[in-house]
Order: C-alpha cells, then structure tokens, then sequence
C-alpha cells in the first residue's frame, strides 16, 4: 500500500474513531480522590487533565490540601500533637486502553496493535493534615509486565504575610525535576498529556526533559508572592529504583555525583479574560556513567517558558491555552568520551515546543502542537541503528501533533491523536541508514482512559 493510501487510511480512521466518540452521552473529572477531597467537579481544576485551571493550581500550591468535606481532628496540645485526617483513604485508580500504528510497519512487527491495557495506575492523592498533602503515582507498565513507582510530589504549605502580601510557601519531596510545577509548560506536565509507547519517537531530548523522572529522589522549597512571584529551587540524588542498595552505578549511565541543583522562577499576571505566565527553570548535573568514582559528564540545562490562556464569554466561556518552552543543554562529556562513546566531549542540544488547545466548556478539546530538536552531530554517542537512532549522528527531529479530546464525563476520556514528522533523527530520508524515512513512522493513536 502507497503512504499516500496510508495516510489517507489513518486520516478516516480517526474520523470514524472521533464520530463514534462524539455520539456518547455527557458530563467530566480527574484524579478523583481530589474531587471527593473538595466536593467539586474536577474541571474546577482540569480543563484537559493534567492542565490546570487557576483554582487547580491554587490547590496544587497549597498542598493539595484545600477539602469540603468533615475531617477527623483533634487540636494540638502541650504535650499532644494534633490532628487533621480524612475520613477515607485519598486513593484513586486509572486505566488506560490504547489503539497505535505508524505510516510504515517497524522491521519484523505488526502494525496497528491494542494494547488492553496500555497503563493502569493507583493513586494516593489527597491531604494528609493540614499542611500536608501528596500526589503518589504507581503504574503498571503492560510492555513491562510490571508496576513500577510514577511521579511523586509529597508536599508542606503554609501561608504568611511579607511585604504587606500573601506569601504561600512549602516544601516538596519529589522524584522527577518539574514535577512540583503549576504550568503545563514545563517537562513533567506538557503536551502530549498522552501518548503511544509502541511507535518509534526521537532519541535526543536534554536532560531535564524526562531524562530523570522517576530515577532521582529530590527535596526542595517553593513560594508564590503576591499571587504573582513564583520560585523554587532543590537538589536531588540518583535514586535507581528496581536496582540494589546502596547505589553502586553500575546500572545505569546517569550517576549525579554530590547533588544537583534544579531552580525556578516564574511571573503570572491576570488581565480580565487573559492569563499569562514567563518564567525560567534549569538544573546541573555532574555524573559519572556506570560508577560512582571517576571521571565525570557534565550537563547544564537552561530554559524559558511561557503559558496564555483566554476566556471567550461570548462563545460559552470558552478557552485557549498556549504553552511553549526553550530548552538550551550545554555538555562536557569527558567520562563518556573518554569510554569511546561519544567523538567529542563538548556538546550543545536544544528544544523547542508550542502548543494551543481550543476548549470546547470543558467537554471537548482541539490541540495543535509543533516540536523540533536540533544539536551537535557525533556518530558516536547517536550511533547508527535501525530505527530507532541516527545514521548521520545528527539528533534533530522536527514535527507536529494534532489531537483531539472528548470527555462524555468528567472521568472518562477519549482521545485522537496524529503525529507526524518532518525530520526524525537528523533526516528527513534514509535517516537510520537502513533505508527507513521520517514519514514512516508518523502514527495515529487513539485512546480511551477511565478514572474512578
């Protein structure tokens, strides 16, 4: 079959998929433990889960602790502690169905495959005390076979006046850089909120973008003044979860030697229907690849980022979204270099993202985005392989992702989406030198996710 027939063939399907989504019935949620916490709907936070919504990241900001519902007390005394405890366990559960196939089936595989499921997971997401509140993440992996341990953010709050303003401040325990974060323009939260895990993706992504995720344990502070100043900084460790204890290194390439710094800086501004948000964040890392002596890489992560969002009181409270980040990672990688897996120590890798979403009153949403990558060839450290990396060790891809999203209710998703690449590995044609090109693998994916 010609890709055109191919294309055309994804193109239909995703229509066909979308009008049988669109006949469904109707109403919307997210994490559930959170609604029942509240007593509100969760587009009081969510538009498309997991973007936020001003009272959603008001609610994150304080500790995930805000509740309308009766609570178990007991005031603190001189020689007591005190307690505040909801009066049912804060769990939650997700599972997720997937349908996936790419332009041009991968050397020796099927196209098109289910995966029943693609994900399932539990949460314990809610207020522990007053000021203390959590969103633990474990997910089953079905291509694992296995649960592992997901996002983690466990959080102190509290509030005080500075300067004649509100200050909220914390502190945050938590296993993937960005994941304390109020904007879905940062790494650990931005588009896509969903994806496949059986379609090739790109192969170079800086540092701070997922590269760490759920193998680093860190702590850290954060405060929002005035409703505008936004700021958090904090260190973290290599954690390897899955491998022995104490950590030798040996499992994996990443091994932070001392600790690495992660900080951020964000302003946002209300202006009647418009929301804006600036800011920059970044990180540090020293780490010696398969150890924990000796020679060390080095990767300095720089970012800006920005998030606007608009109201449509004349079309039924509509809204847009836009988010988009820049991502700038300088690399000395002597260790690596110096273990022959790399040409050159010094390298520079960047990413741009752009997204916007038309919301539809929280029932139904449209997203466009645009990603494009692009640094230093070195046929070394990108070396030649089918698929899945680059024959010119060239790291730049650049393409698009359509997507659309129906919720018949609140805890119930489904969603259509389409990605397609312009360059994938550093080429447009023949990129891994074996006679695959960008356009095969652009993939049609749709999805139908539960939470209850």
């Amino acid at each position: 079959m010609s890709s055109l027939k191919e294309i055309n063939k994804y193109i239909w399907t995703m229509v066909a998929v979308v009008g049988l989504v669109l006949m469904g019935s109707t109403k919307l949620q997210a994490i559930t433990s959170f609604a029942r916490q509240t007593g509100l709907p969760c587009s009081s936070c969510h538009t498309i889960p997991p973007e936020l919504t001003p009272f959603g990241r008001a609610f994150k900001l304080n500790g995930y602790t805000m509740t309308g519902m009766p609570q178990i007390t007991a005031k603190p005394a001189r020689q007591e502690a005190g307690l505040s405890l909801n009066r049912y366990m804060p769990i939650a559960a997700f599972i997720q169905f997937a349908y996936a196939g790419t332009n041009r089936p991968q050397p020796g595989t099927a196209n098109w495959n289910f995966e029943f499921p693609q994900a399932a997971s539990l949460f314990l997401a809610g207020a522990m005390s007053d000021h203390v509140g959590s969103f633990i993440q474990v997910t089953y992996d079905a291509q694992g076979d296995h649960f592992s341990w997901d996002n983690t953010d466990v959080r102190y709050s509290n509030r005080k006046t500075f300067a004649g303003k509100d200050l909220v401040y914390g502190f945050t325990f938590n296993n993937n850089p960005t994941v304390e974060d109020l904007w879905n323009d940062t790494p650990a939260w931005g588009f896509p909120w969903v994806g496949p895990d059986q379609t090739p993706a790109p192969m170079a992504g800086t540092l701070i973008d997922g590269g760490l995720g759920q193998d680093v344990g860190g702590v850290g502070t954060y405060a929002m003044w005035n409703d505008h100043l936004y700021g958090a900084a904090a260190i973290y460790r290599s954690a390897h979860i899955g491998n022995p204890q104490p950590n030798d290194g040996t499992c994996c390439d990443i091994n932070i030697r001392g600790a690495a710094p992660y900080w951020r800086l964000a302003w946002q501004q209300t202006m009647g229907n418009n929301y804006l948000e600036v800011g920059t964040y970044g990180m540090h890392v020293a780490s010696t690849p398969g150890g924990i002596m000796g020679p060390e890489d080095y990767f300095t992560d720089v970012a800006v980022d920005s998030q606007y969002e608009r109201v449509l009181p004349t079309l039924n409270n509509n809204t847009i979204s836009v988010h988009t980040t820049y991502i700038h990672e300088s690399t000395n990688l002597e260790a690596t270099y110096g273990l022959s897996g790399a040409a050159m120590p010094n390298h520079d890798l960047s990413t741009f993202k752009l997204d916007g979403t038309y919301h539809f009153r929280n029932k139904y949403g449209a997203t466009v985005g645009y990603f494009n990558t692009w640094g230093t060839a070195d046929p070394a450290l990108y070396a030649q392989d089918p698929i899945d990396v680059s024959g010119s060790g060239n790291p730049g891809s650049d393409g698009y992702t359509l997507q659309v999203a129906y919720w018949p209710w609140q805890n119930i998703d489904f969603t259509a989406q389409y990605t397609g690449y312009l360059k994938f590995n550093g080429g447009k044609t023949n990129y891994d030198a074996a006679g695959r090109n960008a356009s095969d693998n652009k993939a049609a994916y749709f999805t139908a996710w539960f939470i209850f």
